[in-house]
């Protein structure tokens, strides 16, 4: 049973539909890759929104490919409170009835009445990468990451999926407060 993985900080981040990437950045335009991500098919992009909530905005954000079905915003509970909105923890693509902003491009605007998320801590698994960790999909485990800060994790959601490589994902907060810097492993402790 292999029950480490690495441990990766997804910062915050956009995800964005065709429509909303065309009001942003004009007509026609498509998303310009970056730099692959560690889950197959995903990727960084050149572009770059800025995130604007009732208290304060948030300049710079990437935007990450593909296109999706939902634009999403993906940010921390510090980034919550700087921009002045009530985010819920939620699995990726669990949209209905979440935060609202604006989104700025250089082109337009895009008012989200609802999209804005904090993603729930999670380790992608393929199914094999699964059944060696002795996991499945939608179980939730504890992941300890021991460094100077040395954290366990509760609450942390399996998905697993043939098109994903394993790395659990946590936020920047989560990041910060156990010091999982560089090349980090967590440790599946169920």
């Amino acid at each position: 049973m292999s029950n480490k993985v690495i441990v990766e900080t997804s910062a915050r981040h956009v995800h964005l539909t065709d429509e909303h990437i065309e009001v942003l950045f004009g007509a026609g335009h498509k998303l310009t890759f970056k730099k692959d991500l560690s889950q197959p098919g995903q990727f960084a992009c050149e572009e770059r929104v800025c995130i604007v909530g009732p208290k304060n905005k948030i300049d710079r954000v990437i935007v990450l490919g593909p296109a999706r079905k939902a634009s999403q915003v993906e940010i921390s509970f510090t980034d919550a409170r700087t921009l002045g909105v009530t985010a819920p923890v939620r699995e990726s693509g669990d949209v209905s009835g979440s935060g609202a902003c604006k989104l700025v491009g250089p082109c337009g605007e895009v008012d989200l009445s609802e999209g804005v998320i904090i993603a729930k801590r999670h380790i992608h698994f393929t199914p094999a990468e699964a059944e060696a960790a002795g996991v499945s999909d939608k179980e939730i485990v504890k992941v300890k990451v021991t460094s100077e800060r040395t954290t366990i994790f509760d609450d942390v959601v399996v998905r697993v999926n043939p098109a994903f490589s394993a790395a659990m994902h946590i936020d920047t907060d989560e990041s910060n407060a156990a010091c999982a810097f560089g090349v980090c492993y967590g440790e599946i402790v169920k």
